[in-house]
């Protein structure tokens, strides 16, 4: 039995051994395995995957669980049945992993926002994963429902403990003029795999804020994708902190369908130890998507010579009246703004650690929830300070 067989052979075992779903539900879930069976998981003889070796993943045993989720709907928000599941829009034939998640969809969470409505308080979908003996993986699947003119914030946080491996999707499809801000949160646990896809579908003149953090995770890949109509806003922007061996890879793409559509992307990244990072934007502008706006700026503050960042900005412009830019900057901190604030008697480390906080910072402050800045602020203070000691 070659290695893939097998690999594909421990996650048919934990496919049939979980109880046949009604009918709809089945049948999606048999196409998702048969199309994860083909594709097999992704090497780094992959484009999309040079940087990020998987095989950890697929040489491991996992034992498929739930992830202990909460849903806090907001009054004006509903849950709806799993089978609008059927109107999502990330499809699974392409990506591997998406389609290992439909193979192991249940305890699906549909959430609509009705057309006009304004959600003043977050929407928040925690999910915690169960520690037990044996290594887990949940799927956890998400979709938002987002009515023309209507306005929400979403908050998805993803925290656990232990050894485990999630494999996440989240829909978003939001209406003519919607408003939407989206902020995830991965705070995992150092020893688990996160694997995660989200795919946004925007209407004509809406506007889409989305804001990644990750702080967690041994080794950890974020697939952001967002396809604009015309007059659509959206923005994409991500932290992520990295030390000791951990990996983090965040792929975007912004698809620019239509004219007259605004993009905005920024994406930051410190990375210590022997860490390893990657940043792999793509926008494209198709050919009928004339007087596009998009900028695109990826910048890493590289703590240690052993740390590595690969970042590819990438421009695929087949309109000709737009303005699209990309850049991306790798440098360390400002040796003169350390000894200055080491000039005021401040020690080196916490000048190192000043220094940082401030490079974060930046992103943090474009949060708009109140209580999530603070316990982020709070939790990088925090993480930043004991660095220093």
């Amino acid at each position: 039995m070659t290695a893939v067989s097998e690999q594909i052979g421990n996650w048919l075992a934990e496919f049939t051994r979980q109880p046949k779903a009604e009918p709809w539900l089945q049948e999606l879930r048999d196409a998702g395995f048969q199309r994860f069976a083909e594709l097999g998981f992704p090497t780094t003889h992959d484009e999309e995957w040079r940087f990020t070796n998987v095989a950890p993943i697929a040489r491991a045993t996992f034992r498929v669980a739930r992830s202990n989720r909460v849903v806090g709907p907001p009054a004006g928000v509903r849950e709806l049945s799993p089978n609008a599941l059927l109107s999502g829009s990330a499809l699974f034939d392409q990506s591997a992993f998406v389609a290992l998640n439909t193979a192991f969809l249940h305890g699906i969470t549909v959430i609509e926002v009705p057309a006009g409505a304004v959600i003043d308080q977050p929407i928040q979908i925690t999910h915690d994963i169960p520690e037990g003996p044996n290594a887990v993986a949940v799927h956890p699947r998400t979709l938002i429902l987002v009515g023309a003119n209507a306005q929400c914030t979403i908050v998805e946080t993803f925290q656990g403990a232990g050894a485990y491996f999630t494999n996440a999707v989240t829909e978003i499809v939001a209406g003519q003029g919607a408003v939407v801000d989206h902020y995830k949160v991965q705070q995992e646990s150092r020893q688990a795999y996160h694997i995660a896809t989200m795919q946004v579908t925007l209407g004509r003149s809406a506007n889409f804020s989305s804001h990644s953090i990750s702080l967690g995770g041994a080794l950890v890949r974020n697939d952001a994708n967002a396809t604009l109509s015309e007059g659509t806003e959206a923005t994409l922007n991500g932290l992520y902190l990295v030390n000791g061996t951990q990996h983090i890879d965040n792929h975007t793409v912004i698809d620019h369908a239509k004219p007259h559509g605004t993009s905005h992307e920024l994406y930051k990244g410190i990375l210590d130890g022997k860490a390893n990072a990657v940043f792999n934007g793509r926008i494209i502008v198709r050919k009928d998507a004339q007087k596009t706006d998009s900028k695109q700026t990826n910048k890493n503050l590289v703590l240690s010579d052993d740390a590595v960042i690969n970042t590819k900005p990438e421009l695929q412009i087949l309109a000709d009246d737009v303005r699209c830019t990309h850049g991306a900057t790798i440098g360390q901190l400002d040796a003169e703004a350390a000894f200055y604030l080491q000039s005021r008697g401040i020690g080196r480390k916490e000048a190192r650690s000043m220094l940082t906080y401030a490079f974060a910072q930046d992103i943090i402050d474009r949060i708009k929830v109140p209580a999530l800045k603070e316990s982020l602020e709070k939790t990088l203070f925090e993480k930043f300070h004991e660095h220093a000691q």
